[in-house]
């Protein structure tokens, strides 16, 4: 049994070895060091039999930190379990999974960290980490660019027991997930989405709204549906709710006709297409979303996460011919660096937006405005 357990402990020390540790000396070591060197240039000098004695233990002290230290930081298996949906660019709650596979001995001190280029920017402290146990904690990620990541890089640190090196593991997960374009705002996006909005506010305030029913009221709605009536007759909040008609198509159209010299522009042009249908589809309007080869529409076909999925991977290039719009009475969005090519094939201008179309490039475009 003994053995077994030697040797399993050389494994763990083996595999942390392998596994790129890599040694600091802290000040304290330094400090310890420096007084092995006066006690052992005294012991030599004297011949102290009492000064020998004492240098033994300090190099035992030694020797023996720097094993428990490497022990402890020896089979430890690091997890980040992140969400389905990730936007570029946004702190994403995210649980990250420590485990001690050595299970008879406690790990002390690990401070986790991640590494340079890594999407984990902060650092955070386990005081002790039972032989066996699994610890969970949740922390923010941001992946800075959109679409396929397959790998990153932590470090596990630690100083335990008596400080006198700090001594790091670098882990690499490797893991296949899909960044989405960021769906946040960012400059002369709102514009857009206003003034787009304002059209559609106004479609909508031109047509009836008839009564559908009577029901419980849920979190977060307005209360400005609330039946008063219906709620002191039942003691709790009863709303209307409408039928309305159909909610306008809108179309959204993304130019890949776009030489290497936009292809700056052509990624803001990506992160404002996921912006406006991720902002139309929350407040319920039908969106068709094209390019040259993809044509999707929401919600009959697909949902707003295949749109962020064709536009996470997305590219520039070729020259493929522009179809029209599918239907004239549509609010057409287009953004395009060839204007006089989308407007020949018949979408409008007054939402055509170019390469002025955003602060890099010049004033957010007027409707119509767009330059080549």
């Amino acid at each position: 049994m003994v053995a077994g357990m030697l040797h399993s402990l050389y494994q763990r020390l083996k595999s942390a070895i392998s596994n790129r540790m890599r040694q600091t000396i802290t000040r304290s070591g330094l400090i310890f060091s420096l007084v092995i060197s006066i006690v052992g240039s005294a012991a030599f000098l004297s011949g102290n039999n009492l000064l020998f004695l004492l240098l033994a233990s300090l190099f035992s002290i030694l020797l023996i930190s720097g094993f428990i230290n490497r022990l402890s930081l020896a089979g430890l298996e690091l997890d980040l379990i992140l969400p389905e949906h990730i936007p570029a660019r946004r702190r994403v709650p995210t649980r990250l999974r420590l485990r001690n596979e050595k299970g008879w001995m406690p790990s002390f001190s690990i401070l986790v960290a991640g590494a340079t280029g890594s999407v984990y920017t902060q650092a955070i402290y386990f005081p002790v980490l039972p032989g066996g146990e699994t610890v969970e904690e949740t922390v923010e990620v941001v992946f800075q660019r959109r679409g396929p990541h397959s790998e990153n890089s932590f470090f596990l640190r630690s100083r335990f027991p008596f400080g006198f090196a700090e001594r790091n593991i670098q882990v690499t997960m490797r893991r296949e997930l899909l960044v989405y374009p960021s769906i946040d705002p960012q400059p002369g996006f709102e514009q857009i989405r206003m003034s787009l909005e304002g059209e559609l506010d106004a479609y909508a305030r031109g047509h009836g709204h008839d009564f559908y029913r009577i029901r419980p009221y849920e979190n977060l709605e307005s209360a400005r549906h609330v039946d008063w009536k219906a709620t002191a007759h039942t003691s709790q909040l009863q709303v209307r709710e409408f039928a309305r008609e159909q909610e306008p198509l809108v179309e959204v159209f993304l130019d890949l006709a776009v030489p290497s010299a936009g292809a700056s522009w052509f990624e803001k042009a990506v992160d404002c297409c996921a912006f406006l249908c991720w902002e139309l589809n929350s407040r319920g309007a039908r969106i068709r979303f094209r390019t040259q080869d993809f044509d999707l529409q929401v919600p009959s076909e697909g949902d707003i996460y295949t749109i962020l999925k064709y536009l996470a991977l997305v590219h520039a290039g070729g020259y493929k011919a522009v179809s029209g719009p599918g239907r004239e009475d549509s609010f057409q969005v287009v953004f395009s660096v060839n204007p006089e090519k989308v407007l020949a094939a018949g979408w409008n201008h007054h939402h055509l937006y170019g390469m002025d179309a955003f602060p890099a490039y010049g004033s957010v475009a007027e409707p119509g405005r767009a330059k080549a």
